[in-house]
């Protein structure tokens, strides 16, 4: 199950980007995983300070 990021929470620190081992993250006013593209790693979740990411339910 790919990870999703909050547009709620999410303050486009772009923490995760960084983390992201395969590109799968792109920036905005808030950012936006690829579904496809995700790995399903956790490591971009594991690195959030607002705790904005977890898996897609």
């Amino acid at each position: 199950m790919a990870y999703k990021i909050s547009p709620d929470s999410c303050v486009a620190c772009g923490t995760c980007i960084d983390e992201c081992p395969v590109g799968a993250i792109s920036a905005g006013d808030v950012y936006v995983i690829d579904a496809s593209a995700c790995t399903e790693c956790g490591t971009c979740a594991d690195v959030c300070p607002a705790e904005a990411i977890a898996p897609e339910a």
